[in-house]
This record gives structure tokens, sequence and C-alpha cells, in this order.
């Protein structure tokens, strides 16, 4: 399947998503936000990758929403009352932003880690992007910045919910109320990023390295921990404990563990079972 926003390759268990439109400075336009999570089913369903890395290309990561992916008002059908009319174009904006938000929500959702390799310039939607994934990488001349506030508009895609776990709340509030950016020596000073390097390569290099160390890992091990982090951030921690308790009691696998013991001991990688597809149709039978 090919795609018009994006390149794939998958290799080795690892899924590389390229943004791929630099002329354009990978703006998100109304195609993005439906293949993406398009292409997140794929790489689930199809190729079995155990992580996920989004990279760009060109000057910037992405220079943030299209005005075209709000689509037009026009569209709603109009009522001789002005205030229902009103109230069903609210609805109309009510349901793309969720729509919207879902493209980003993807990636939280996923069962496998995501890490973004950041150049240039995050701006607007770009951050809402990051902000989902796992990990963030970024390369010395990059920055990102809330964009929203700059056109008269507060950031519904995804940024405050997420951000506001990754950075104190008064320089959040800084960055939302100003627009100003914040670039990659800040970004990881203050802990929102893993790690900066000196050009793209290099940071592709790096990233792509520490992708191979996921992949190496027990899968199922791999997505628990994910679930774990994530139910953490949300819930507390007695309720965090009780979810681990379930999950540990349904989901260990104790061969994987023996696994895990023979392949550090041999000094090789394991060799465990990929994740079934999440979209698979229940066979007649649970064990075909």
């Amino acid at each position: 399947m090919t795609y018009q926003c994006f390149d794939l390759k998958v290799e080795d268990k690892i899924a590389h998503i390229s943004m791929n439109r630099p002329e354009k400075r990978n703006s998100m336009i109304p195609c993005f936000w439906a293949e993406l999570p398009e292409l997140i089913k794929q790489i689930e369903t199809e190729h079995q990758a155990r992580v996920i890395v989004i990279s760009s290309t060109g000057p910037h990561f992405t220079s943030g929403m299209d005005v075209s992916a709000f689509g037009s008002s026009e569209t709603v059908q109009s009522d001789p009352d002005p205030e229902r009319n009103a109230r069903l174009k609210g609805l109309r904006l009510y349901d793309n932003v969720r729509y919207l938000q879902e493209t980003f929500s993807c990636l939280e959702r996923s069962r496998v880690p995501v890490l973004a390799a950041v150049q240039g310039g995050a701006i607007g939607a770009g951050v809402d992007l990051i902000t989902a994934c796992d990990m963030r990488y970024m390369t010395a001349d990059a920055f990102l910045t809330i964009y929203e506030i700059n056109i008269g508009m507060t950031a519904d895609v995804g940024t405050f919910p997420r951000i506001t776990n990754l950075l104190p709340e008064g320089i959040v509030k800084e960055l939302a109320y100003t627009g100003r950016r914040m670039g990659a020596e800040e970004a990881k000073a203050r802990g929102l990023i893993n790690d900066i390097f000196p050009t793209q390569d290099a940071m592709l290099e790096s990233v792509m390295k520490i992708a191979e160390k996921i992949a190496s890992k027990a899968p199922l091990a791999i997505y628990g921990s994910k679930r774990m982090i994530n139910y953490a951030r949300d819930h507390s921690t007695e309720d965090t404990l009780d979810y681990v308790r379930i999950w540990n009691a349904s989901m260990l696998q104790q061969d994987e563990i023996q696994e895990s013991m023979r392949a550090a001991k041999e000094q090789r990688r394991g060799d465990y079972v990929d994740l079934p597809s999440p979209h698979k149709r229940m066979a007649n039978s649970i064990d075909e």
C-alpha cells in the first residue's frame, strides 16, 4: 500500500515511518490524518514490527496542520434557524477535532514503543504528534512551538493533555501563552527529549540502534511495560499496583523468561513470539 504523506520501511522488526513532503514542510494535509492511523494498523497487523520510528525529510519535521484539515463549515446543511445552524456547525467542528485527535492517540495506544526523531521545527500539531510518542530525539537545530496561540486559537489536537505530563506547568503555560520556541537544549534540560545530535544522520543512526535494542526484547514484556507506564501516569499508585498484578497474573510468560535467561547466558538475541494481530477476526476456534 502506498501513502501520499509517508514512506514506510520495515526491517528487522523495526518499522520506520518517514514524512515525505519536504517541499511543503511536511504540513498535515487532510490525507495525513487518515493515513497515519492506517499505517499503525498496517504495521501491527501485517508486519509484526516491535518498535516504530517516526522521522521526516527536509528542513523541518513538520510545519503543523494545514488549514484544509478542518474542512469547510459550508458543508454543514444550513438551517433556517440561525441558532440551530450555529449548533450544527459547532457539532461538526467537535466531531472533526475528535477525528484529528484520534490520529495521534493511535500512537499512544499502539502496543509497541514509538520513537520520534525531530529535525528542524515541530510546529503546532507537530507538538501534538511528538508528545504522543514514547521517546523524543532532536537535532541540535531543532525546536518546538505551540504555534496555535499565534493564529488566535487554542491547541486542541492533544498537546495540553500530554505535554503537561512532560514539562512543569509554568513552562507549558509560558509556551502556550507566548508561542515562543523551545530549542533542543532547553527541551533536553527540562526532560522533554531524550538526547540531541549534531546532524539528522547522526540522530537517525542512534535512534535506529535504540530501536534495534527494543526490538530484541520480548514483545509482550515491552507491551506490558508501555501499558503500565501510561496507566501509572493517569492513575494512583495503588490502582497501578493492582493493574500490574492482574497483568502479570494473566500475561506472564515463563517460557519467555527462561528464553531471556538462556539468551543472556549464550550472548545472543532472544527468540520470542511476536504479538498476535490485534485486528484479526476471531476464528471458529480460539486455537485456530
